[in-house]
């Protein structure tokens, strides 16, 4: 029995596919198939119940996940060890990015983690928040950079990054524009375009809405800042964006602080534990590259 022959089976499991699983895992899918064929002939069972369309762990499988996982964690964790005491950090790096995200300091943390660390595999990825606080909490994701509600997701460490307030951004001409104050009921009259569900912006805006029994007219939806800009721009809706967002667009949008929505949305990096050196050196490289200022 071999780790990789461990690897290739958790990635059958996980997604549920041999091609998908060869992809995940960089090889063919004929050589998937025939480790795992190989690791069943070890085993003496099958492992998988395959099927043209889907392919489903049997009893054994679901009994021999957990403790493949367990190896692959410990192989890793051993690498990890000998790689503290050398002052040498290798393995992989997963990062979590929520969608949209447009702040170069996370790619200027990795690119210094890369040079600095160049035997780790660095993968980006991104998702919504919520998917993203999921994998994090599952160890599928080291690190993430998302949107929140709150400061800190239950069961995880957090480093806020930005907290900021809501605002309205309308272009010249709307109503709104020519409001010293805007309240959420002054927002809810007309259509608004915001990001989905699952990112921190929306969960606040939605929270905020629920919270004075407010139902607005959400008609469009973008994971951009710069589509959702664009949308109210044309005059299709009101924009809802954080402050820092809407302040790119001031040569076109006006954007007015929603008064009565003062809980903040944030951008933080969470993680779920700092056992690994990498996840360490990831963070030192992190809030070096967020705190430093801005040259402009």
């Amino acid at each position: 029995m071999e780790l990789r022959q461990l690897e290739y089976f958790v990635a059958v499991a996980e997604e549920q596919n041999f091609t998908r699983a060869a992809e995940r895992v960089h090889i063919s899918q004929s050589g998937v198939s025939a480790q795992i064929r190989q690791l069943e002939r070890e085993l003496g069972t099958e492992l998988f119940d395959r099927s043209p369309r889907t392919v489903t762990l049997t009893v054994a499988g679901k009994a021999a996940l957990e403790h493949a996982r367990a190896a692959l964690a410990a192989a890793g964790a051993l690498g990890q060890a000998v790689g503290e005491v050398t002052d040498l950090i290798r393995g992989r790096l997963t990062v979590g990015m929520v969608i949209g995200c447009t702040l170069t300091p996370l790619f200027d943390a990795l690119a210094a983690f890369h040079q600095a660390h160049p035997g780790v595999e660095i993968s980006l990825l991104e998702d919504n928040s919520d998917r993203l606080v999921e994998g994090v909490r599952a160890g599928a994701i080291d690190l993430a950079l998302i949107g929140a509600a709150t400061a800190t997701p239950d069961g995880l460490d957090a480093l806020t990054i930005i907290s900021e307030r809501l605002v309205a951004a309308v272009p010249a001409g709307h109503p709104l524009a020519g409001q010293r104050r805007v309240t959420l009921h002054d927002l809810v009259a007309y259509p608004i375009v915001c990001m989905p569900p699952g990112t921190g912006l929306r969960t606040v805006f939605d929270q905020a809405c629920a919270a004075q029994s407010l139902r607005p007219a959400i008609t469009l939806q973008a994971s951009a800042a710069d589509a959702i800009a664009d949308l109210a721009a044309r005059g299709l809706a009101v924009a809802v964006l954080s402050n820092s967002m809407a302040a790119r667009y001031r040569d076109r949008l006006t954007a007015r602080t929603i008064d009565d929505l003062e809980t903040p949305a944030l951008l933080a990096l969470i993680w779920k534990s700092t056992r690994s050196p990498a996840v360490r050196e990831l963070l030192v490289h992190s809030r070096q590259a967020f705190t430093e200022p801005d040259p402009a």
